[in-house]
């Protein structure tokens, strides 16, 4: 039996399925079903009215998109914020900007990586091997 602590409440439970004990989950399941209630209602809403509305975290309602629950194909005015800069967005973890910028320094640490390898005479990449490591104190 997996015994853990439900990360919302701190109770012990057995882990088998979920990651959170069946109360916090049936309570969880009751915010969604809110969420939805509201939505069906107010078509035009924003995540901070429906959070609002509802008293559910805009981190919860994230989440429910994120897993596919909520979906922002008929809410036009539904977004929520970037992981990085908090800007709006409407799908994925982070906005069009900071993935660029993301992409772009991952780029530049790949090359400057690449520089400072050398290429041995067969053709591979060096690596630095513990006998390099004790050539060096002697």
């Amino acid at each position: 039996m997996n015994l853990a602590n439900c990360p919302s409440c701190g109770k012990l439970f057995a882990r088998h399925i979920r990651e959170v004990c069946n109360d916090c989950f049936a309570k969880g399941e009751k915010q969604y079903e809110s969420c939805l209630d509201y939505l069906k209602k107010n078509k035009g809403t924003t995540i901070n009215e429906l959070s609002e509305a509802t008293g559910v975290s805009i981190k919860q309602i994230t989440k429910y998109i994120r897993e596919g629950r909520i979906s922002l194909k008929n809410a036009v005015n539904m977004h929520y914020p970037c992981e990085m800069c908090g800007a709006p967005i409407r799908e994925g973890g982070m906005c069009a900007s900071c993935h660029s910028r993301l992409q772009a320094e991952i780029r530049t640490a790949t090359s400057a990586r690449k520089q400072g390898e050398g290429v041995d005479s067969t053709g591979s990449e060096n690596t630095y091997r513990i006998k390099d490591r004790l050539n060096e104190r002697n």
